[in-house]
């Protein structure tokens, strides 16, 4: 014999409600169905539970004594509910992040500040390691990635921001090496390159203007500097190494001290993609949507980037 919970909480609901008409009404189904469920309910106990009549439901004996059990599994939903009710009130509980180290020091100093003080509840966990996680394996809730994103059909993503890039040197660098002109005057400059998971450099692919013959030029210069961490170029562009490729949101505090200045003003850098991905679930905790919303907040405010 097999006995569903729901038809348990169904039976606790018709109870409650007095009537399969007031039931029916109470959970939005029609009357006939709850009628159907209770009848088969009875069929599959090889007893009756309710005795019925044109005004009122009796209970049997044996009815009394399911409806004890019942009352039991519709306390534990009602519990569950409320549980969620409450948790969905205020951000609450675990929520553990990863994302590139120098993308949290460079974009989100202050909103994750302004994060962990606004939701006193919520313990964050932050991975600023470059690693890419499991976040499956490894119970993350969320993960701030750049670029492509391989398919995952166990992941869910919601990209948050199209990140505009140029090239950036310090006016002691182009004091000393001239500021160029054209592109092709960068193969004879020092590159402040990202190391490629691969081990090599990516090279410099520029467009300049928003048409869609507008022109291209992609090359690598000839003396180059590989790092795998962005923040650490960006340091050594302000330091007179060379010229480097920095999303344009996170060079303009450094511009406007006076550091770092646009190289090529006219030309820019594909735009990079941020991306938010967390496991594929219908129901997202509030204090995962809090987060991506402060998030979504800080990074509204890049300059728009031109896809393409």
């Amino acid at each position: 014999m097999s006995l569903e919970a729901d038809d348990l909480l169904l039976f606790a609901r018709v109870m409650e409600a007095g009537s399969f008409s007031r039931a029916a009404e109470r959970l939005h189904l029609p009357k006939s169905t709850v009628s159907r469920r209770m009848a088969a309910l009875e069929e599959r106990l090889g007893e009756k539970l309710l005795q019925r009549s044109t005004r009122r439901l009796a209970l049997t004996e044996f009815g009394q004594g399911v409806l004890e059990h019942a009352r039991v599994v519709a306390s534990e939903v009602d519990g569950a509910l409320a549980l969620a009710l409450h948790r969905q009130q205020r951000p609450r509980g675990r929520l553990k992040v990863s994302m590139p180290g120098d993308f949290a020091q460079q974009a989100l100093p202050d909103m994750l500040a302004r994060f962990v003080r606004d939701n006193p509840e919520v313990q964050l966990e932050l991975d600023l390691s470059p690693r890419r996680v499991d976040l499956i394996a490894e119970g993350f809730d969320l993960a701030i990635r750049m670029g492509t994103l391989p398919e995952d059909s166990q992941l869910a993503a919601r990209r948050l921001a199209l990140i505009g890039t140029g090239l950036y040197a310090s006016p002691g660098y182009l004091a000393l090496h001239g500021e160029p002109q054209l592109p092709e005057a960068l193969s004879s400059m020092h590159g402040l390159m990202i190391l490629s998971r691969h081990g090599d450099a990516q090279p410099w692919k520029l467009r300049r203007g928003e048409d869609p013959t507008r022109e291209h030029w992609e090359g690598l210069p000839q003396l180059k500097t590989l790092v795998n961490a962005p923040d650490m170029l960006l340091r050594m562009a302000c330091a007179d190494v060379g010229i480097t490729a920095v999303g344009s949101h996170f060079a303009q505090p450094f511009v406007d001290r006076g550091e770092l200045v646009r190289v090529l003003p006219d030309w820019e850098l594909p735009p990079v993609p941020c991306w938010a991905v967390f496991p594929e679930r219908r129901l997202m905790p509030l204090r995962t949507r809090a987060f991506l919303d402060a998030m979504v907040e800080v990074l509204s405010r890049c300059p728009k980037a031109v896809a393409g």
